[in-house]
């Protein structure tokens, strides 16, 4: 059986919690990728665990590494297109979760079949 898809909008996500991370985009987006970590075997509350984590990364964040198998997508240009395209890809019959607080890709991935939850399902 596959795992379930947890797609995290990196960009959105850091932007939801105000504790400077505009000073260091790459050092906020690896403060979550680490917080993601855990999920990877526990899962959330209403996704249990293990599932595959997408940590969606853009700008400065795009040179973080992967680990703890939190797989990183580097977008090439704007996260939410390459957010859709994980999306896209997951598979007939996955479930997939995508994190976000965005309208506009909310919208698109919900067409897609996606689940969306907001930035404070996941550690921050």
């Amino acid at each position: 059986m596959t795992p379930a898809l947890l797609v995290v909008d990196g960009a959105n996500v850091v932007g939801s919690k105000p504790d400077g991370w505009w000073r260091d985009r790459a050092g906020a987006a690896v403060r979550l990728r680490d917080k993601l970590v855990p999920l990877t075997a526990a899962g959330l509350p209403d996704l249990p665990g293990p599932v595959e984590v997408v940590l969606v990364v853009e700008g400065k964040a795009r040179d973080i590494p992967e680990t703890g198998g939190v797989r990183v997508e580097r977008a090439p240009g704007s996260g939410d297109d390459t957010i859709v395209d994980v999306v896209a890809g997951a598979g007939a019959g996955r479930r997939v979760v995508v994190v976000t607080a965005d309208r506009g890709l909310r919208e698109r991935v919900t067409a897609l079949g996606a689940e969306v939850r907001g930035p404070s399902s996941v550690p921050r």
